[in-house]
């Protein structure tokens, strides 16, 4: 598979990396052999990128992934996690003791001395903007805690905030078919910088697969269910803030978009990282075919034409309400 560097981090990852909050919580129950037969699917297809997080199941999907990773030293795998959604959302606990707690705790989950690359999760606005924060950012490197830091934001404003810092290596921002605004400003802005963007949410929860009708029901513990209004995290997370109706219909009208011989959600994630400034998109998986099937978009080719198609159906659905919200 095809590998780019991840901005600063220098390190090369595959185009198409994997999403790991279905092996912690919130997408249904997960057991561990079916989340290791998902890690052995992924490398094999050429993924050498996990993205994790230490609040996806109060840290099972780091334990997971650290377990795997110590069975296959040989891989070549970049881990990156995140931290700072475990308590009470003040910009006050961004502090350098919180950020040690938090690193060593996700240190230990991972079995690592120096994790590759850690995001804050999506903290408060306030955070991007607080020069204390990338100081003790700083220090977590001079100390060797991390190798790396990056951010995962909601807004393309702090995107920009972030990228603007001279130790960010990474934004990770959802970016897909029914959410265009990061093309604006937010990617030229990373590849001026030389800053890697994750694309995260590629397939809108699932509504690009093609999946869903409007009579589709998502069991209780999964956040399809129970976050549709943003009740427990922004809503913009679930099915990418799009009103789910309107997001089935226009689904539809994107699966007909897709070439001949690939499906719906590859071509979701071919647009994705076909996107100039895009290092890799973080697709979830559930299953070893799902982990294989989103592997093989990165050689998927899109007809002439597709860009242009993909942003009219963004204009017909969603850009009046989606582009000012994130």
């Amino acid at each position: 598979m095809q590998q780019r560097i991840l901005g600063r981090t220098g390190r090369d990852v595959s185009v198409i990396g994997l999403g790991t909050w279905q092996l912690g919580a919130d997408w249904g129950d997960v057991s561990e052999a079916d989340a290791m037969a998902v890690l052995d699917a992924a490398t094999e297809s050429g993924v050498t990128f996990f993205d994790t997080a230490d609040v996806y199941g109060d840290g099972r999907s780091e334990q997971l992934i650290g377990r795997y990773r110590a069975a296959r030293p040989e891989l070549p795998l970049t881990v990156a996690t995140k931290m700072g959604r475990r308590e009470e959302q003040d910009p006050a606990n961004f502090t350098l003791a919180k950020f040690r707690e938090w690193t060593d705790r996700s240190r230990r989950n991972l079995g690592v001395d120096t994790l590759d690359l850690v995001q804050l999760h999506c903290p408060p606005t306030p955070v991007f903007s607080n020069a204390a924060v990338y100081d003790a950012l700083d220090a977590l490197v001079e100390e060797g805690a991390i190798a790396n830091y990056g951010v995962s934001v909601e807004t393309c404003a702090e995107a920009l905030e972030a990228i603007a810092r001279p130790g960010t290596a990474s934004v990770q921002i959802i970016l897909n078919a029914f959410r265009l605004k990061p093309l604006d400003e937010v990617l030229p802005a990373a590849r001026e910088a030389g800053v890697g963007i994750i694309a995260r949410v590629p397939l809108a929860s699932g509504l690009l697969s093609g999946r869903y009708s409007e009579s589709t029901t998502f069991s209780p513990d999964d956040h399809r269910s129970y976050n549709r209004h943003g009740e427990a995290f922004d809503v913009g997370e679930t099915f990418s803030g799009v009103d789910y109706e309107e997001g089935v219909r226009a689904a539809r009208e994107f699966a007909a978009l897709a070439p001949e011989g690939a499906t719906s959600a590859q071509a979701a994630l071919a647009w994705v990282i076909a996107q100039s400034g895009v290092t890799t998109v973080i697709p979830g998986a559930r299953s070893p075919e799902q982990a294989r099937a989103n592997a093989a978009a990165a050689d998927v080719a899109l007809p002439a034409g597709f860009a242009d198609a993909v942003s009219a159906l963004y204009t017909r659905y969603f850009r009046a309400t989606t582009h000012p919200r994130w």
